[in-house]
């Protein structure tokens, strides 16, 4: 009788924790950490909801059968839950133990005080002063401080500790967007990434608010045009010989070979599945030596907009 306490209780200690083996990671970056915060300015604050109504909107969800104007976001990141999952999810969130994590949402409140648009992540990057004082040049001596970009004793390195990197940044639907850092550069991630990433074939939740169908309705950059755009060459094999585009490429140069069949899709293109090979967090760090470059934008517009698309065989002007 002892053992069969034992094991029905053993059973249970394992019952309950693997309620909390739930992960919540990926929503702290919408609903905060606590999930104190109203995700996109639209949803309810979770954290003042019951369990039982925790549970019920997350099975909605899921099934297809409620949900208001976020319901196209929430759906792709419970579609493959089940009821169990589902279950432990909504008893994290009324533990209040919140997720654990170094990172902060924190920052959400001075996004939302700032006036402009946009933010010009070039602003001050360029110091005149700075990159007088670094020119090794005008200098007639020259201390081995300054040989490396660690600007420290080369024969003791105690002091050698480099800047730590600070990607925090507010919660998305919360953040004032970057300017781009040239024309037509992709643009910079301007909210917190936390619990997004890494990008899977099974996980893709930026596809949640940045696809053009549902973009307009929480007010984020919808996915341009081109990425729905396969522009690579043709290429096949035709009498021994590698034709792109129907040209010869051994007979000529593969530069030469022009964007001539833009094949355009209702999905996205694989080569541009995942954002982060290109579109990246801002970090928050001064650089190891003095910034002396300035953007050319040609027009204001190119700030926030780009002309890729529209371009794409005008080359490096």
């Amino acid at each position: 009788m002892r053992k069969i306490v034992k094991t029905v209780a053993l059973g249970a200690l394992l019952a309950t924790t693997s309620v909390y083996a739930a992960s919540v990671a990926q929503c702290a970056s919408c609903h905060g950490q606590q999930f104190e915060k109203i995700a996109m300015g639209t949803s309810k604050v979770v954290k003042d909801m019951a369990e039982h109504e925790i549970v019920a909107s997350l099975k909605a969800y899921r099934d297809g059968t409620g949900g208001g104007a976020l319901k196209g976001i929430m759906r792709q990141q419970v579609k493959n839950l089940d009821d169990k999952y589902i279950e432990s999810i909504a008893k994290i969130i009324v533990s209040g133990k919140g997720v654990k994590s170094h990172a902060s949402s924190g920052f959400a409140e001075a996004a939302a005080a700032a006036e402009a648009t946009h933010m010009n992540i070039n602003e001050g990057a360029s110091d005149t002063k700075r990159i007088a004082q670094e020119d090794l040049g005008t200098k007639k001596a020259i201390d081995e401080k300054d040989l490396g970009l660690r600007k420290t004793d080369l024969y003791d390195e105690k002091d050698a500790k480099g800047d730590v990197t600070d990607y925090s940044r507010p919660a998305p639907g919360t953040s004032t967007k970057l300017e781009r850092a040239f024309k037509d550069a992709p643009p910079m991630i301007p909210h917190s990434v936390e619990g997004l990433l890494p990008i899977t074939r099974d996980n893709h939740q930026c596809l949640g608010c940045h696809m053009p169908d549902v973009a307009p309705s929480v007010g984020s950059t919808p996915i341009p045009p081109s990425h729905f755009t396969n522009y690579r060459p043709e290429t096949v094999m035709k009498d021994g010989k590698v034709l792109k585009e129907g040209a010869d490429i051994v007979k000529g140069n593969t530069s030469d070979v022009k964007i001539a069949k833009a094949k355009k899709t209702d999905t996205l293109y694989q080569g541009r599945f995942n954002c982060t090979q290109c579109h990246a967090p801002q970090s928050k760090t001064k650089t190891d030596v003095a910034n002396t470059f300035v953007p050319d934008f040609k027009k204001t517009e190119f700030k926030s907009h780009s002309s890729l698309a529209d371009a794409m065989n005008e080359g490096i002007e």
